[in-house]
């Protein structure tokens, strides 16, 4: 972390991710390593100098109970317990694995998790798949509409910013094997096709980059 710091000196440097998945689905050692290492490293480059904010990412259908725990919300309160260094809080969600449509996203969506906090918050990682993947049934349309849906859920949180992790889908044909079992499932949330076709979403996308920034 210290070299990635001088390296690169970025304006947002992020630890650890999705501490509350590491929670649920890992041995109980592996996770307390995680938080005392992101921990180790926060205080190294806060005692080297560095002074950018620290990010930490939750996954968000984690949080609500709808990836297991049978939908009972289980929030992200230890995850603000465990990393105590986190200025900035990153949201990584997928949730066409949830709901049918993305109309079906409660308004707070992203807002409960804060549990009444104003921390500064962006998304580092999710989408929506353009089409049927595995047992979720989406199109190109849906996508769309996921875009206009997310930008009204960020507003409501005042987000800092979103990353679209994935601009052009994945061509699995080109990837090397073993191809990872789950990657099918992600690899068609790109705003364009694998050849770089644009899909509805990305007019939908290029729309929230029309919009003027208010600091």
């Amino acid at each position: 972390m210290l070299a990635v710091a001088r390296k690169l000196n970025p304006d947002y440097l992020g630890l650890v991710a999705e501490t509350n998945l590491i929670r649920v689905a890992a041995p109980a050692a592996l996770y307390s390593a995680v938080v005392q290492a992101s921990n180790d490293a926060a205080a190294d480059l806060r005692a080297a100098g560095f002074t950018a904010p620290l990010l930490e990412s939750v996954q968000v259908e984690t949080a609500w109970g709808l990836l297991g725990n049978g939908g009972a919300y289980q929030g992200v309160e230890q995850d603000f317990t465990d990393f105590p260094f986190t200025q900035v809080l990153g949201f990584s969600s997928y949730p066409y694995f949830a709901f049918a449509q993305p109309e079906d996203m409660p308004a707070d969506y992203y807002s409960r998790l804060l549990n009444g906090r104003t921390r500064p918050v962006m998304i580092v990682e999710g989408g929506w798949t353009s089409a049927a993947v595995g047992s979720v049934q989406s199109s190109p349309d849906l996508q769309a509409r996921y875009v206009t849906r997310h930008a009204t859920l960020l507003d409501s949180v005042a987000a800092r910013g979103v990353i679209q992790l994935e601009f052009a889908d994945i061509d699995l044909s080109t990837v090397p094997p073993p191809v990872p079992a789950n990657l099918p499932l992600f690899a068609l949330i790109g705003f364009t096709d694998s050849n770089f076709n644009p899909k509805p979403a990305l007019a939908a996308w290029d729309a929230l980059h029309a919009r003027r920034i208010v600091p």
